[in-house]
């Protein structure tokens, strides 16, 4: 550009000069980080400087809405290139979006689809807008239709993830808090009903009691564990699942006391088998070999320190969730994103960021700060939720991309394709954490 042409002015994300969209249609940031920012003392002054969050939120809810979720009970085979054996599809969210080829997949619809179904319904009381509502519903009856219904595992949720025809317990794990958010936006208790029942299948066949571990994937037809090597931190096949706290919200909601048994039984053996502090190396999805470790890693097994601390009064589980709220501090890059894989020293590679990693992070430092009102956690959410809206896609040419949140930038591949990669979780997480920041800001 020319010495003597002014350069554009950016006076917000939405609103910036053509000439500066790139070719996809992403805003550049319009904020320096470099550059002093008022102090963040409560919620509102997090949001007085996302002014566009409301609108980001309601941009990626269509998306989430208009372009992810399937209406239709069939889909093309060419979209589930998996093969996932569901044989109903009406509801679920297609995860997975290469740009360079415009091939859609789906990666385990069931969590995924919960986790959209819990993003929706935390819009819903934001927006008050019926169409996420009826969304939030329609994903919610996907996991239903995913549920066995009689026999010896009734209550199973066929959770396919890795596999096309084994069920992952994690899986199932995180397929339910959205069906206890949709029970409680609807009053329909059919959600939370399949809920519990889903918690006292992983009780009877995935638990080991003692040990605090739950078994890995299961085969539902020949009814058998199909063991994972070095998965866990002995090399067995279970793991400390906490997610999402289920099992405890699952005995809240049902006074069935061996659900909160589960609970202190995992979280005890993830307090000892932390590392580094604030997050579990030891175990898959991370490498213990090489110390890289999931970007979501924390988030699963630290937030629910949380929920254990407001239910027994136990400083020491406090004190785990802000462990692993201060990994995600350092692990969080100055632009406000974080890396798939960052390692034991907070090294990372070039490529492959995950931005549903750090929005995670930001839903946890948000419900600490509800918490303790300590303002320290504001400040790491507000760049989380500030980054994601600057990789979000708002005048893309590729109309598959309208209103989504960038997942990842794929290392080099020799062409000149698109390294964009879309996942859904980072549209999801992102609207979660949003909503729960102008939540917070309405007390």
């Amino acid at each position: 550009m020319d010495e003597t042409t002014p350069q554009p002015s950016l006076d917000s994300r939405l609103n910036a000069p053509k000439n500066m969209i790139n070719y996809f249609g992403s805003k550049l940031r319009t904020m320096d980080d470099r550059k002093p920012r008022p102090p963040i003392h409560s919620p509102k002054d997090a949001l007085n400087q996302l002014p566009e969050l409301h609108a980001s939120i309601l941009a990626a809810c269509d998306w989430l809405i208009d372009v992810a979720q399937v209406t239709t009970e069939e889909v093309d085979p060419q979209q589930n290139p998996r093969n996932l054996r569901h044989d109903y599809w009406k509801g679920a969210f297609r995860g997975e979006y290469r740009v360079a080829t415009k091939q859609w997949d789906f990666f385990c619809p069931c969590w995924h689809g919960a986790q959209a179904v819990k993003a929706l319904c935390l819009a819903y009381k934001v927006s008050h807008d019926e169409h996420h509502l009826e969304s939030a519903r329609m994903g919610g009856d996907f996991i239903l239709h995913c549920q066995v219904q009689e026999g010896a595992d009734r209550g199973l949720i066929l959770a396919y993830e890795d596999d096309p025809d084994k069920v992952g317990s994690a899986a199932i794990l995180e397929s339910l808090d959205g069906l206890f958010y949709l029970a409680d936006a609807t009053g329909d208790k059919r959600y939370e009903q399949a809920a519990i029942a889903a918690l006292r299948w992983v009780r009877d066949h995935r638990w080991v009691k003692g040990k605090g571990l739950i078994l890995g994937r299961y085969d539902p037809v020949t009814r058998q564990t199909i063991l994972t090597p070095h998965i866990s931190k002995d090399g067995g096949s279970g793991r400390p699942l906490a997610d999402d706290a289920v099992f405890l919200k699952g005995y809240q909601r049902s006074d069935d006391e061996s659900l909160r048994e589960v609970f202190y039984d995992i979280l005890e053996r993830l307090l000892v088998d932390e590392r580094p502090e604030g997050n579990w190396v030891d175990y898959s999805p991370c490498y213990r070999e090489t110390g890289e470790i999931h970007p979501r890693h924390g988030y699963w097994w630290g937030r629910p320190m949380i929920d254990a601390y407001q239910d027994s009064g136990e400083q020491r589980w406090l004190d785990a969730a802000c462990r692993s709220a201060t990994w995600y501090t350092k692990a969080q890059r100055r632009d406000g994103g974080m890396f798939r894989m960052t390692d034991l020293n907070f090294d990372t590679g070039c490529f492959n960021q995950a931005t549903s990693g750090i929005v995670c992070a930001a839903i946890l430092w948000i419900e600490l700060f509800e918490l303790t009102g300590e303002t320290m956690w504001l400040e790491p959410a507000r760049k989380a939720l500030d980054f994601a809206m600057s990789v979000q896609f708002v005048e893309p040419q590729d109309l598959n991309l309208t209103g989504c949140i960038l997942e990842k930038v794929l290392p080099p591949d020799g062409t000149d394709r698109s390294p964009y990669h879309i996942r859904d979780l980072g549209t999801i997480f992102f609207v979660q954490a949003g909503a729960k920041l102008i939540l917070a800001t309405q007390g």
